[in-house]
């Protein structure tokens, strides 16, 4: 198993390395079909190149036409199967952050909550890879409160850190009795104001943490953005007897914020992954600017 991982990994950054010569000869290809289409000369750089790059354009289809990148491979097999999370905390949780992990534990479809114990962060990506989990899930706290949650994408990535803030669990939103049983439906996803290029980059690693839910599914998961904090909501609705106007929301918790503040292209446990974006509020412009989605 470890040398097959080892060759899984060595294999996927090879492909991640022939991305910009991909990427250099695909923008060639695409000067030479505009040329072709609107009747111009090809242009005096690739006239040395144009024969080979159109016998490879003929052969093209609408599959290979476009490169492929390294988030392609990271959640290429997503639709073959349901995501499979493995949830755990720091050394030592706090009851608050117990409660906190429980309740987690009900809202991530196909969740196992693992007690972390004395193992070590390499240890339980491994546990997990062996197990075949699509995503590793961290949550840690601050003084009894939870304060950050990691979610690792298996095998190869990505990896994305938030703050955690404004943590309320169900039983602090509604007493027992008024809220019920939480749901264990696979929730239908709502995305709000996701449209910046890591805003969308974001929204596909929360994504592929949900199955695809049953068409008559009464649970909604919200994630909105508002000035780079996303709120978490977890509701579910109940059609009454006159019609759409009629449909009653109830939120059955938990909720809270995420803060985005940073992405690595590897792993938890690879201190050398590459980091693909991160947070610096003390530039000048990092309040003006929103990274997420405006």
């Amino acid at each position: 198993m470890l040398r097959r991982n080892v060759r899984l990994r060595k294999e996927y950054l090879y492909r991640k390395n022939l991305e910009g010569g991909e990427r250099e000869v695909y923008e060639k290809k695409r000067k030479i079909r505009e040329a072709l289409q609107e009747g111009k000369p090809i242009p005096t750089e690739l006239r040395n190149e144009e024969a080979k790059l159109r016998q490879e354009i003929d052969l093209e289809d609408q599959n290979t036409a476009v490169p492929r990148s390294h988030i392609d491979d990271e959640y290429a097999n997503a639709t073959e199967k349901e995501p499979k999370i493995l949830l755990t905390t720091s050394r030592d949780p706090s009851a608050p952050l117990t409660r906190f992990v429980k309740e987690l534990n009900i809202v991530f479809p196909n969740a196992s909550k693992l007690n972390r114990g004395s193992q070590v962060i390499s240890e339980i990506i491994e546990t997990a890879r062996s197990h075949d989990f699509t995503d590793v899930i961290f949550v840690s706290e601050n003084r009894g409160k939870p304060d950050g949650l990691i979610i690792s994408h298996l095998p190869f990535g990505p990896t994305a850190y938030f703050q955690l803030l404004n943590v309320v669990t169900r039983h602090e939103i509604q007493t027992k009795k008024e809220m019920g049983k939480m749901s264990e439906q696979y929730p239908h996803l709502i995305f709000e104001r996701f449209t910046t290029q890591m805003g969308k980059r974001v929204m596909n690693i929360l994504k592929h943490i949900f199955p695809v839910p049953k068409l008559d599914a009464k649970r909604i998961v919200t994630f909105s953005n508002e000035s780079d904090y996303i709120s978490f909501r977890n509701h579910v609705y109940d059609k009454g007897e006159g019609g759409p106007k009629s449909i009653e929301l109830k939120e059955i918790g938990p909720r809270f914020e995420l803060r985005l503040y940073q992405v690595k292209l590897g792993t938890l446990e690879q201190d050398e992954a590459e980091v693909e974006w991160v947070l610096r509020p003390y530039m000048n412009t990092a309040k003006k600017r929103q990274f997420l989605g405006e």
